[in-house]
């Protein structure tokens, strides 16, 4: 029996590099693909947004001179650009899925709406939502947690390089411990970034737990849906 039936999983773009500088590692994105095909052979019902910062990310764009607003709207197109390299790795492996934009941009994604959205996943097809929330100081953590909440998810699945929380960056800190769960109140005490605070609020407003995982260890996007006590678990 799987523990969610309906989930929002949050990629992240960098994680998207694999062994690369930049752009889009063939093997990792092969990789997710086969995971979430894993899952969806369960009849999970799946929706995902994947980050863009493996091509541009529109906070470092504005160090260099970019015009906020312009710099993220590229982040934006980024994110559009993984979301059809993950739709073309699915259906590579005989996976349906459906990239919808929150730009209008047809033909290459058809224009995102909540009623869409879970009609093609009640249709057994993965929803890729792209574009963020179309609008720019909105990153795609807040984008998650909003089309999380609007498809009315049991849980949103954050796949990082980690796996899960810290009491401090474990990369730099090798005395950091791990929590297995946490209240949203907590991470707010404690000023842990686990998402943005935009991002952390809704959910927390809106009762979504999350799930904080190593989605880069092949089979933990599993263990997450059967209910192993991997990564961590955030909720009120």
């Amino acid at each position: 029996m799987v523990k969610y039936k309906r989930i929002l999983l949050k990629l992240s773009g960098e994680s998207l590099m694999g062994e690369k500088q930049y752009g889009i590692d063939e093997k990792r994105l092969g990789e997710y693909a086969q995971q979430i095909k894993d899952i969806h052979g369960l009849g999970v019902q799946i929706g995902i947004v994947i980050g863009g910062g493996n091509i541009f990310r529109g906070l470092s764009g504005t160090s260099k001179g970019f015009d906020r607003v312009k710099g993220d709207q590229m982040g934006m197109l980024a994110t559009v650009i993984n979301s059809l390299a993950l739709s073309s790795a699915l259906g590579s492996l005989d996976v349906k899925s459906r990239v919808l934009t929150a730009i209008r941009m047809e033909p290459i994604g058809e224009f995102y709406n909540k009623w869409k959205a879970i009609e093609t996943l009640e249709a057994g097809e993965v929803a890729i939502f792209s574009a963020g929330t179309g609008n720019p100081f909105f990153t795609t953590d807040t984008g998650s947690s909003l089309r999380g909440i609007e498809i009315e998810a049991d849980v949103m699945l954050k796949g990082t390089r980690v796996d899960g929380i810290y009491t401090a960056d474990p990369e730099k800190d090798k005395t950091a411990t791990k929590f297995k769960e946490i209240t949203y109140d907590e991470i707010y005490a404690r000023g842990l970034k686990v998402m943005d605070l935009t991002a952390t609020t809704m959910c927390k407003e809106n009762n979504l737990p999350i799930v904080v995982f190593n989605m880069d260890t092949v089979g933990n996007l599993k263990k997450v849906i059967m209910g192993e006590e991997i990564g961590t678990l955030v909720h009120n």
